[in-house]
């Protein structure tokens, strides 16, 4: 079958753009979110094709006031990648990597969003996991820090970003959608996933740091990054032995703050600090939701919209386990330099973590 996206040079398989492969959990997403200044309405959107589930979906939720208000829609792909609108919200791609534009209509939210990169996009190392002999990710994703222009309203109430920062990513492969497999893994494996992401905005620079460990605290994939304004590829500044301390809140496992230590390429130490502010629930665009998890089946079209209320979030139960601290970060440089930023904490730790002293599958810190 062909499609529009057949048009264009970017076949890697001998088959048309609408297969991909032949494992049934490949997706393409993007992701995107950005905030004012001072860390306040805080959004976030997600937009995920997968081929071969024949199904794209979409979630747009704004935290704002202390509430989070989310609307969330599903379609049939009808095998057409090139098609980035699932309801209410649609993508437009302005200049591949560097611009992009978001817009929202229906259900009481308007918005209308363009994103600049600050620099070129950072790509991550290749994310390859398995269980046993399965693969459970194997997965190439690209970050960027961005800058807003645009509005959002939400039933009326609109607020005007300019210059607000923000960060997007790519990613693409093969990760767990949909529903469940069936086929059990012999023998039965414990879930166990360690997840940090700390994309950070300076006001002349982007951070980027990320970290997945196993069970005992060791890093299978990891990155850490200083990116300048407008840098190229070339340019960008990767640091080295990155050291990662979290405390986190007791009986729970959402972190109090983190530091991070870090080497140049001079062997020079860098200290970074996240200090939280807010809270942002990754189920509100579709990350572990029970209803409106990523790739499950809603038919032709379905749209949804939901408000969170993050005071009465369950910090040990898998819906609401997956986060984003909104924080305010703090680098301290060689020669005395320091500067204030804002950015993420990303935390997503289920099962044993050791360093963590978290034994369980949900059991909080002691």
């Amino acid at each position: 079958m062909l499609t529009k996206g057949d048009e264009y040079p970017i076949h890697q398989t001998p088959e048309p753009i609408a297969f991909s492969g032949t494992d049934r959990n490949f997706y393409d997403r993007y992701f995107f979110c950005g905030y004012q200044e001072d860390g306040a309405d805080f959004f976030a959107l997600a937009f995920g094709i997968y081929p071969h589930l024949n199904i794209a979906d979409a979630h747009f939720s704004v935290l704002r006031a202390g509430q989070q208000h989310c609307l969330h829609a599903s379609r049939h792909l009808n095998m057409e990648r090139m098609d980035l609108q699932v309801g209410p919200i649609r993508i437009e791609v302005i200049e591949p990597l560097s611009r992009l534009r978001l817009i929202v209509e229906g259900e009481g939210f308007n918005a209308d969003l363009t994103c600049t990169g600050r620099a070129f996009p950072l790509q991550e190392p290749r994310f390859t996991r398995r269980i046993g002999p399965r693969a459970l990710m194997d997965l190439t994703r690209f970050t960027q820090n961005v800058r807003w222009e645009g509005f959002i309203e939400i039933d009326g109430r609109r607020v005007d970003y300019k210059s607000g920062p923000g960060t997007r990513d790519r990613s693409w492969g093969v990760r767990p959608i949909g529903a469940p497999d069936a086929q059990p893994h012999a023998p039965a494996a414990p879930p166990q996933f360690y997840w940090l992401w700390a994309p950070t905005n300076f006001p002349n620079l982007s951070l980027f740091f990320h970290v997945n460990e196993d069970a005992a605290g060791a890093a299978w994939n990891t990155r850490c990054a200083l990116v300048l304004d407008n840098a190229s590829p070339d340019a960008q500044i990767h640091l080295h032995d990155p050291r990662m301390s979290v405390t986190w809140a007791p009986g729970t496992r959402t972190a109090q703050s983190a530091a991070l230590d870090v080497k140049d390429q001079a062997g020079r130490t860098h200290h970074v600090t996240w200090s939280p502010k807010a809270v942002f629930q990754m189920k509100g665009i579709g990350y572990t939701h029970p209803e409106w998890g990523h790739g499950a089946y809603k038919g032709p079209l379905a749209v949804a919209r939901e408000t969170i209320d993050p005071t009465k979030r369950d910090p040990l139960s898998l819906p609401d386990l997956h986060i984003q601290a909104i924080c305010a970060v703090r680098h301290e440089g060689p020669d005395n330099l320091a500067s204030d930023g804002i950015g993420l904490l990303e935390q997503l730790v289920l099962g044993p973590h050791a360093p963590s002293r978290l034994l369980g599958l949900l059991d909080g810190k002691a």
